[in-house]
């Protein structure tokens, strides 16, 4: 742990976190409001003491009540990992500005949050589906997207057992190697 990192950190930060910063191991921790984003990125990234000049990923995370962003930054000044979560995004319309003035490859990073958890970045200039289809309308890493036989909705319902395998359609006795018992 960088202490001297968490010292920075409190001193030029302070007004715009909102919770201690934490530190374990190797990692050093911050929350910001989206709100102060840019302005907390734009001070970790220009201010010579921190120099945090590399964006290693954005990512998505789903809380069950909320949503967040959540950066990884690198820097030579330190030898701590700094995370960054954005906390509190309502899950109806999830919004934070894009980091793409500051890190020109977060566009694909974005995109992919985006696709997975319905997070808007604001500012992304391509801000569209990156893995499923331009019209598929949910956001399969939310924990309230399921799929029609999740063994979640009911006991049993739409699961069927490993070890049974189903039939072809248009099997006949010759075409199936085996017969499982029930």
């Amino acid at each position: 742990m960088d202490r001297t990192l968490k010292t920075r950190l409190e001193a030029k930060l302070a007004d715009r976190l909102t919770g201690p910063v934490r530190q374990r191991q190797d990692q050093t921790e911050i929350r910001v409001r989206p709100a102060d984003l840019i302005e907390v990125l734009r001070t970790l990234h220009d201010d010579p003491q921190l120099e945090f000049t590399i964006l290693a990923d954005v990512c998505g995370v789903d809380t069950g009540d909320t949503l967040q962003t959540v950066y990884h930054l690198w820097s030579d000044e330190t030898p701590d990992w700094l995370r960054i979560v954005v906390d509190g995004l309502p899950r109806e319309d999830p919004r934070v500005p894009s980091i793409t003035s500051l890190w020109p490859g977060a566009e694909w990073s974005e995109r992919e949050a985006y696709d997975m958890f319905g997070i808007v970045f604001e500012g992304n200039r391509d801000l569209r589906r990156i893995y499923m289809p331009p019209d598929y309308t949910s956001y399969p890493l939310r924990k309230d997207f399921h799929l029609p036989d999740d063994s979640a909705r009911g006991p049993g319902g739409g699961v069927r057992h490993i070890e049974q395998p189903y039939a072809p359609v248009a099997g006949t006795e010759h075409s199936i190697r085996r017969t499982v018992k029930a």
